[in-house]
């Protein structure tokens, strides 16, 4: 078993590997510890994050999706993950390692749950994205303050209720009224939605879980990026 394992005993392929298995399980102690080893081999930060953290959740990414692994233990492996990331994070900020892309994400006003956002924000930061997550019950007005504040690439609105989901498209009018709504992507997501809804409420995308979020993010993300014309035909 991995605690049985002397992490500092395997090459840097072998530990890397074992670093993908400890975060499937969701093996907090086991990742920090790997960092740290990996870091102390003159490993860059960014090779570090992207090579054993962010690939380890792209499997945890579509096992969830397939329906191999399921909420509590995702949300294990992204604990697992944020652990590790607390690490680097200063590091990469150091080193100006690049991001995919910046997202701000909430549940909308009159709704307060949030592990479904939770675990797509996770999900999101595991991908090697940048995430604010700002909380539950959200008011227009606090998702323009963060969109001034860090100037994102996508926003993320999450609704659980039926009467909340209205909201997002008071968002959506508010960032089409200022003139804003095509400098972001516009990804919705929560158990009453559907595909329908969110093209109605003029969204990006509708995201059924966390790990549809992170493909759908970075495909949007890579048209953005590659073409202003793709973007604004998507």
């Amino acid at each position: 078993m991995a605690d049985e394992l002397d992490l500092n005993s395997l090459n840097d392929e072998e530990l890397v590997g074992q670093m993908h298995d400890d975060l499937y399980d969701g093996l907090k102690d086991e990742i920090e510890q790997a960092v740290h080893i990996l870091l102390g081999r003159g490993w860059q930060p960014y090779d570090v994050l992207t090579q054993a953290l962010v690939e380890g959740m792209r499997v945890v990414g579509e096992d969830f999706r397939d329906g191999i692994l399921f909420v509590p233990e995702v949300l294990l492996a992204a604990n697992a993950m944020k652990a590790g990331m607390a690490i680097l994070r200063p590091l990469l900020a150091e080193t100006g390692a690049p991001k995919i892309g910046k997202m701000v994400i909430g549940t909308v006003k009159g709704d307060i749950h949030d592990i479904g956002k939770n675990l797509v924000a996770m999900m999101m930061e595991g991908a090697g994205f940048e995430v604010i997550n700002i909380g539950i019950n959200n008011a227009v007005e606090n998702f323009l303050a963060a969109i001034a504040e860090h100037q994102p690439d996508i926003i993320g609105m999450s609704a659980l209720l039926t009467t909340t989901m209205p909201y997002m498209k008071v968002v959506i009018d508010t960032l089409k009224e200022k003139g804003m709504r095509n400098d972001f992507i516009v990804l919705v997501g929560g158990a009453p939605l559907n595909e329908a809804f969110a093209n109605a409420i003029g969204a990006d995308a509708y995201c059924r879980d966390a790990a549809v979020a992170v493909e759908t993010a970075k495909n949007l993300m890579a048209r953005r990026q590659g073409s202003v014309q793709e973007r604004a035909r998507a």
